[in-house]
């Protein structure tokens, strides 16, 4: 059966299907919500909630990552955002939440003056070490661009789970301007598990596992800050391409031997509906920034933004004002006294998994979806 689509007379293209477009079938058999796990451990690492706090200032420092660690969830740390730039960085994220939303210009302007600070190596070993003292699993994030600058500093201080997030991540950049970095001979050195995106399809996310990752991220262009679709014009809707990266993962497992590669979406996911959708497209968790950004307790204080937004030649992202909803630990797992999907995901998720008749995250994959948006 062929998927394309004519767009006029010379060009051809797949339909594809976001978040939006897909709904859950609730199965014949249901169960009761406390009889469901959400555990999910990738290498030797086990968490009671399938969540990844994305590496963005406004969601993640030392200590949201030490409290999401708390709450069974994994914080990756920017390595190269303001607590590796500055030894008191909370000036600067207070200047962030005050800068005038009418002047986008001038906020962008300013945060890219205030990421212009060098990333400082001594730092970085000193916010992981701020985690591993406080007994929960360590992962710091690096871009590809500073993978090889960074990597020994972030492997000598303790680091658990290395994260290479970008974009978009290939197993082979191309470049005349500089050494690319070799995913694969640098993963196979390394003795942590490393989880490496975004990728946005079936072929990019299967050269990936060829690395040896531990994870893939997948997505590209989503999420509540980036304006990437409007400037590059480039997306990726993620009930297709989750269902695709999913697709390399089987083949993957087939052809290595069985290898599993965790699938885990990234972007595009703002409130728990989207969430359990991307699991049941065949995520093995989620990495969300946007949702965490409305906790009471994140660093951005009630703003979220990403690399994106300050980047040096051509920023992509804003600055988004978010509406509060309560602590890390209501966003996660409530109680919750909000009816949009802002809080209790966790909670929201196991309900998800107990109506369709699930009771771990693998079976969850299997859920019957349904299109509901017509094109």
């Amino acid at each position: 059966m062929s998927y394309d689509i004519e767009i006029g007379r010379s060009k051809r293209a797949r339909r594809t299907y976001s978040l939006d477009d897909i709904a859950l079938v609730p199965a014949r058999r249901t169960r009761d919500p406390r009889d469901v796990s959400t555990d999910w451990q990738i290498d030797a690492f086990s968490f009671p909630a399938p969540v990844l706090g994305a590496p963005m200032d406004s969601v993640m420092s030392p200590a949201s990552a030490i409290e999401l660690g708390r709450l069974g969830g994994l914080g990756v740390l920017n390595l190269e955002g303001l607590w590796t730039r500055y030894e008191d960085p909370q000036p600067y994220l207070d200047e962030i939440s005050l800068l005038p939303g009418d002047d986008m210009p001038r906020v962008t302007s300013r945060m890219q003056e205030i990421y212009a600070e060098p990333i400082k190596a001594e730092l970085i070993t000193e916010r992981l070490a701020q985690i591993r003292e406080a007994g929960v699993v360590v992962a710091g994030s690096l871009t590809p661009q500073r993978t090889q600058e960074f990597y020994r500093t972030v492997v000598n201080a303790g680091v658990d789970v290395f994260v290479i997030r970008g974009t978009t991540v290939s197993a082979e950049h191309v470049s005349q301007n500089q050494e690319p970095l070799d995913l694969k001979e640098f993963i196979y050195e390394l003795d942590v598990p490393v989880i490496v995106g975004g990728a946005a399809g079936y072929t990019p996310a299967l050269h990936l596992m060829r690395t040896g990752a531990a994870g893939v991220l997948v997505g590209f262009g989503g999420g509540a800050t980036t304006t990437t679709r409007r400037a590059l014009g480039i997306h990726a809707a993620m009930a297709t391409t989750i269902s695709d990266v999913a697709a390399a993962r089987r083949d993957y497992l087939d052809e290595s031997g069985g290898r599993y590669v965790h699938v885990i979406a990234d972007g595009g996911l703002g409130v728990s509906g989207d969430m359990v959708k991307a699991m049941a497209m065949g995520a093995d968790a989620v990495m969300i920034g946007a949702p965490l950004a409305r906790a009471t307790d994140a660093p951005g204080r009630g703003y979220h933004w990403g690399p994106e937004a300050h980047h040096h030649e051509f920023p992509r992202g804003a600055r988004t004002q978010m509406s509060q909803v309560g602590s890390f630990e209501t966003v996660l797992h409530g109680p919750s006294n909000h009816v949009d999907g802002t809080s209790n995901l966790v909670g929201a998720l196991r309900r998800a998994m107990a109506t369709t008749g699930y009771s771990t995250l693998k079976e969850f994959q299997r859920s019957e979806v349904v299109i509901t948006n017509r094109l």
